[in-house]
């Protein structure tokens, strides 16, 4: 790394919190902790970290609510930590903003997949900074998406799909290359977060199901997303 990256290690068990800050400070991160929801989002705000590690269940505030409120003024990647296996803490995370989650009890090397594939997508937007396609813009510095100069109501998941498909505009992408990207880790056939994304944007880009406008199928590959003039 050309500078130290910044996290904001947000969970109430001191023990836990203490390992992975320990952790990941040993890996060459600069590391800071909060124990509850609402002295997280201040430190937020206040400090704006480079990724934010979000616990689930917190005192005060729970990390759904801290998410879904720092959206309103944080772009950076955040990872949820939670001990709930099953989709609905994962669904609800990717709802209201997360970037991807991990699951208790936490298993040091995919942290640290995760959160290197988190930063340096986050970087590689920020070298990138837009992408045009007739109405359609993407602006990776202020994760907007507007069609026509209006402005798509995305959050952070679904935009980085839509990003990473764009970017590769005509050529297929897979579901593993994707969980690869935003996740960090390989396919194991069984994880349904791209997929998830993918419906969730196609329905926000107005596309029906059977009949995809921008993003398309390509059974057993991938997905592909097209240019206006090749939808037809």
């Amino acid at each position: 790394m050309t500078s130290t990256k910044h996290i904001l290690v947000v969970e109430d068990d001191t023990s836990l919190a203490e390992w992975i800050s320990d952790y990941l400070l040993d890996h060459g991160y600069s590391i800071t902790v909060a124990s509850q929801g609402d002295f997280a989002l201040a430190m937020i705000a206040e400090e704006e970290p480079d990724l934010v590690l979000l616990d689930v269940m917190l005192p005060v505030k729970n990390g759904f609510d801290v998410c879904k409120e720092a959206r309103a003024f944080y772009t950076g990647p955040i990872l949820f930590m939670t001990a709930c296996v099953e989709d609905g803490d994962e669904i609800q995370g990717l709802e209201v903003g997360a970037d991807d989650y991990l699951t208790k009890p936490i298993r040091p090397q995919v942290m640290l997949a995760r959160i290197k594939a988190l930063l340096r997508r986050a970087t590689d937007d920020n070298i990138k900074q837009q992408l045009v396609f007739d109405s359609l813009v993407l602006n990776a510095v202020a994760k907007s998406v507007t069609i026509e100069q209006k402005v798509l109501d995305l959050n952070a998941n679904e935009f980085d799909v839509l990003w990473l498909l764009a970017s590769k505009v005509g050529t297929v992408v897979s579901r593993s290359d994707l969980i690869a990207q935003l996740r960090g880790i390989e396919y194991d056939g069984f994880d349904r977060s791209v997929d998830i994304r993918v419906s969730r944007l196609r329905k926000k880009l107005h596309e029906a199901q059977n009949q995809p406008y921008k993003i398309k199928t390509i059974r057993g590959k991938g997905y592909l997303f097209c240019r206006e003039d090749e939808t037809q």
